[in-house]
């Protein structure tokens, strides 16, 4: 069967001088032309900002990688101009099922209203993303993408930073104003500057390929642990666009990952288990390669006039589908804010704001991501131990899938930000992510159905809910003067049948969702970042006046602080006990366990009565049959 996955097809090498002795230097450039250097300078590009990208490679990149975009990541793609191009190719889907052994333990469903504008989740292969990315890029005045030129010294100043690059012309040496380094897990620039990544390495490996399997199966989330078809392995599978498949497969400790991941190897593991799910549709494969979960971060994303984005920046659990989903997000952010240094509308302490942002974000995504690695990749006897306790009583207790939730990617929240405002009134708080969803729109034109999105456009919301149109279009034109060339656009919030200002725009609202949304109350007006993020909520457009010079500075108005995290995320009962028995399975020796599990019974029957222990008793007894190590 021929390969239904060509590869990217490739550029011409980029042919440019070196930057002239005494020239001014280049405004930006991207180091990384990936989809989150990519999605970054074209950001950048929207808001007449001169940015280069430099890209070692001469293509998109090949196979599958980072396949899942979240429902966020559509927004901020559509905000790009590119959303549409992304969906019209991706496979929407919205939740999955989970198995141990051959039995069903898990079926889930991610949150999707009737007003929801998006999927929850689609399917579609990094590859296509940058190739989307790189097209719109192609069509921006003032970007350009050198194909073929790969950084290899970095020297930063005080004015500019020295690049050193090699390209198929010979080395060329580069002067920019700002670089943004978002060149992946193994960053050149990071690795020139010797700056570390702390945190995390979990000791699961995955096999993870793509293969050509033309089936009518559905796109869902698929997980089975211990399959019959590779014992004591963990695999997962996630429809593409074309009828390709990405399969990822757990290695177990003793297996030699360099064997593993040979061809004829790879090969044998997916026929077992497509054979065993009863499929004799031929199949190619057509990618493979190796992973291992890591949880690292830089201490900090901004050093001088170096930015660093995306896998340069921080590294999450491949499990929820962080990586990508919060790449995208990292770009995003950075190139409101960076543009705004550039234009000289803020000064360069609102970049400390994309540091802390960021690295809360990536905080946030270790939390959830790392209880998902705990049952996908356990990695030490006491977490084996209980995940496989929790496989055996998923199957007949539904409280414990609570455990089993690959908890998916969500759009991450910057509370902590010295920008935020503080938090007052009801959730979403400022600092909060505000999801698009659709609405009722008024113009003098009349009305339309539209989104919340689509009219809050790719600059500054200022929503006004019951208050004088004339009076916030008065405060929102003194700030659109303030923020320009970023755009400001005023949005009244009010009944179906009011009156329409001259020019202005009325989001109908005859139940009050629409107010909900913004958690705003009659007389309160809600300024939106260009992220998406709520950044206040103000008793009246005369606050406005406090807004550009909080956006100049980076920092909210004198005498707010920003909201500190909790030193532990925040954990349900259930998932408590588990961390709790894990981590004391780990600390008791190997032979020691049965003994601290026999001692820890009888502390639980002194606090509980004698037949509610003696029936857990007789149920665990039942339940072991179903485990899938038994």
């Amino acid at each position: 069967m021929s390969s239904a996955y060509p590869r990217p097809a490739p550029h011409p090498p980029a042919e440019y001088p070196s930057t002239p002795a005494g020239a001014a230097p280049l405004p930006v450039v991207v180091v990384g032309g990936g989809p989150v250097g990519l999605a970054g300078a074209l950001g950048l590009a929207r808001r007449g900002v001169d940015v280069t990208v430099l890209e070692a490679g001469l293509s998109a990149s090949f196979g599958s990688r980072a396949i899942c975009l979240s429902r966020h990541s559509l927004e901020v793609l559509a905000r790009l101009g590119v959303g549409d191009a992304v969906q019209r190719t991706a496979l929407a889907w919205t939740g999955g099922r989970s198995f141990a052994g051959a039995g069903e333990v898990l079926s889930f469903r991610m949150p999707h209203g009737a007003a929801d504008v998006r999927p929850p989740m689609v399917n579609i292969s990094q590859s296509e993303v940058e190739e989307v990315l790189a097209g719109a890029l192609e069509g921006a005045p003032t970007a350009r993408v050198r194909w073929g030129s790969r950084v290899t010294g970095v020297r930063p100043g005080a004015d500019a930073v020295e690049l050193d690059v090699e390209t198929p012309a010979g080395p060329r040496v580069l002067r920019a104003s700002w670089v943004v380094a978002a060149d992946g897990a193994r960053s050149r620039v990071r690795e020139a500057l010797g700056l570390p990544l702390a945190g995390t390495s979990y000791e699961g490996r995955y096999v993870i390929a793509d293969i050509h399997w033309p089936t009518d199966r559905p796109a869902e989330r698929l997980v089975w642990f211990d399959p019959p078809s590779n014992p004591g392995s963990t695999i997962i599978m996630h429809r593409q666009p074309g009828d390709i498949w990405r399969v990822d497969y757990q290695l177990a400790p003793g297996e030699d990952a360099d064997v593993e991941v040979g061809e004829d190897r790879v090969r044998a593991r997916i026929a077992r288990h497509l054979d065993w799910l009863g499929s004799d549709v031929p199949w190619t494969l057509e990618w493979r390669s190796l992973y291992r979960a890591h949880a690292l971060s830089l201490d900090d994303y901004v050093h001088g006039r170096v930015l660093f984005a995306g896998d340069a920046a921080h590294l999450v659990p491949i499990f929820g589908v962080r990586g990508l989903n919060s790449g995208i997000e990292d770009a995003e952010t950075l190139a409101w804010q960076l543009a705004a240094v550039v234009h000289g509308t803020a000064s360069p302490a609102l970049l400390r704001a994309y540091a802390t942002e960021r690295r809360s974000a990536w905080q946030q995504n270790v939390a959830a991501a790392g209880k998902s690695t705990r049952i996908m990749t356990p990695g030490s006897p006491g977490w084996t131990a209980t995940r496989d306790a929790v496989l055996a009583l998923a199957a007949t207790r539904p409280r414990f899938r609570e455990l089993l939730d690959p908890r998916q990617s969500s759009a991450t929240h910057a509370r902590t930000s010295p920008l935020t405002w503080p938090a007052s009134g009801a959730a979403p708080h400022p600092g909060d992510p505000l999801a698009d969803r659709a609405a009722r729109v008024r113009t003098a034109a009349g009305p339309r159905s539209s989104s919340l999105d689509a009219e809050r456009g790719t600059g500054f919301a200022v929503v006004g809910v019951g208050v004088a149109a004339a009076e916030l279009a008065a405060g929102v034109d003194r700030l659109a003067g303030e923020l320009a060339p970023e755009p400001v656009r005023a949005l009244l919030v009010g009944p179906p049948d009011g009156p329409v200002p001259g020019g202005g725009i009325v989001l109908e609202d005859p139940d009050g969702a629409v107010a909900g949304a913004f958690g705003a109350e009659p007389g309160e007006v809600v300024v939106v970042r260009p992220d998406g993020l709520l950044l206040c909520r103000l008793p009246g457009p005369a606050g406005l006046a406090d807004v550009a010079a909080a956006v100049r500075a980076g920092r909210a108005p004198a005498g707010t602080r920003p909201v500190r995290e909790p030193d532990r995320p925040a954990e349900t009962d259930l998932e408590t006990a588990w961390r709790v028995l894990s981590e004391g399975l780990d600390r008791a020796s190997a032979d020691g366990r049965e003994a601290f599990l026999t001692r820890l019974a009888l502390l639980l029957a002194d606090t509980v009565p004698a037949a509610v222990l003696a029936r857990a008793v007789e149920q665990a007894q039942h339940d072991d049959g179903r485990s899938p190590r038994g």
